[in-house]
Parts: structure tokens; sequence; C-alpha cells
């Protein structure tokens, strides 16, 4: 009984149209990063939104389109305190300033500010469970702010030289 269930609800799934998130195409085979620090998280962030058909390459002329990175940046402020001045809300900013270029230097798109922003509940006595609360939701806006990157990148013409 549960297997026809299941079934006839994916049956019913596929016939409407839901599809599992594909990743966007982008008229590009080669990427560079040029500006990130080394091992940056908003960079593997990137190299994973990106669809499999995109080779990111190390050396600017091999390729495509350029992504310059200006400034890739966390911030941590307090929000809210009690009365002992103890936190009690976080503020997580996650800014990524970006241009695209062709491999010659001609600007593409111009110096870009991404944002992404989240309040953070805070309590001394659970440090440990909102210092892991803190990392997945900037997981999280890393991944949100490379699919916003990956989008710009689709809508970019390959032809425009």
């Amino acid at each position: 009984m549960k297997r026809r269930a299941a079934c006839l609800t994916l049956l019913t799934l596929a016939g409407c149209g839901f599809a599992l998130r594909q990743p966007q195409d982008v008229p590009f085979e080669r990427l560079a990063f040029i500006g990130f620090a080394p091992r940056a998280p908003m960079e593997a962030a990137l190299r994973q939104a990106l669809p499999t058909s995109v080779h990111v390459t190390a050396a600017p002329a091999q390729a495509q389109i350029v992504l310059r990175v200006l400034e890739d940046r966390v911030t941590r402020t307090m929000v809210a305190s009690t009365a002992a001045a103890q936190v009690r809300e976080l503020r997580l900013r996650l800014m990524l300033r970006l241009q695209l270029e062709a491999p010659d230097g001609r600007i593409r798109l111009p110096a870009t500010l991404l944002e992404q922003t989240r309040d953070l509940s805070y309590t001394e006595t659970r440090a440990l469970a909102k210092e892991t609360e803190e990392a997945q939701l900037l997981t999280a806006m890393r991944a949100d702010l490379a699919r916003q990157v990956v989008h710009m990148l689709a809508t970019l013409d390959a032809d425009q030289d």
C-alpha cells in the first residue's frame, strides 16, 4: 500500500513538471577567479555552484571571463544585549564585491556589491550550539551569493567582444 502511494505521488509530481533545481547554464567554458584569499570559503561555494561544464582556470589569459573579487568580507555585529551586557542577538553580514572582465581587461560587468544579512539569537549558555548555527548560516549565505553570481554569469552574452 505504501509503495503504491509513493508511486502515485511520484507520477503526480512528474506530471506537473516538478524537477530538482539544476545548475544554470552559462555561456562560458573557462572561468578564472582573481582576488580571493587562499582557501576562501566563498571561492569554494562558487566552484560548487558552477555547472560541471565550466572549468576554472588558474591563468586569466586562458579564461573566457575573469571574475575579479574586490572585496569578500564577513562581519558579525551585536544587535541586542541584556541589561547585564550579555549578547542576545547577532547580525551576520556577508559582502562580496566583484566585477566581471574579459581576459584582455575590458570590463563586462562593473563593480557590483552582493550582500546577505541574517540575524542570529545568541545565548552564552549555548555558545557551542550557536557557533555551529552561525557556521551553517554562513554556509547557506555563501551558497545563495554563489547562485546569484552564476545567474549573473548566465545573463552575459558570450559573443560580446
